[in-house]
């Protein structure tokens, strides 16, 4: 499962058992419930590891957005077993926007579109990155039981 943590919303994205295909799961508006309702989720859907998006610059540093995504990625591993990596993310909102554009969804749709869609480009990135290096993406921030 991979999260894109906006200012509004999270999207969220799963795939298939195979980890073949990444799929736009929901959107879950942040707040005090949002960190129950990620884990909740992830339960339900049996994933075995949670990949969250961590907003870096262009030039990789990280700023108060990638802090707080930081802040949030600690609190939903102290909240599930399932382990939870951090994964770059730059520009996976861009990817995700030019994919919606080029389906034919306006930009007014893809505002509420924009968020799963993003969390798809995370989780295919991080599938990509574990079938090409035989290795978990990203930085680990929990590493569940066992």
């Amino acid at each position: 499962m991979a999260v894109d943590w906006g200012e509004v919303r999270i999207g969220v994205a799963a795939c298939d058992r195979d980890a073949v295909l990444a799929y736009p799961l929901r959107t879950v508006r942040t707040g005090e419930a949002a960190i129950a309702e990620l884990a909740a989720l992830a339960a339900e859907h049996q994933v075995i590891e949670i990949v969250v998006g961590l907003p870096r610059s262009l030039s990789g540093t990280e700023g108060p957005a990638a802090r707080k995504v930081r802040e949030q990625a600690a609190r939903l591993a102290a909240a599930t077993p399932i382990p939870v990596r951090l994964l770059d993310e730059r520009l996976s909102t861009v990817t995700a926007a030019a994919r919606l554009r080029d389906s034919g969804k306006s930009a007014r749709r893809q505002r509420t579109s924009i968020d799963a869609a993003a969390a798809v480009v995370i989780l295919e990135e991080a599938l990509d990155y574990e079938r090409s290096r035989q290795q978990p993406p990203g930085e680990l921030v929990s590493a569940g039981p066992g």
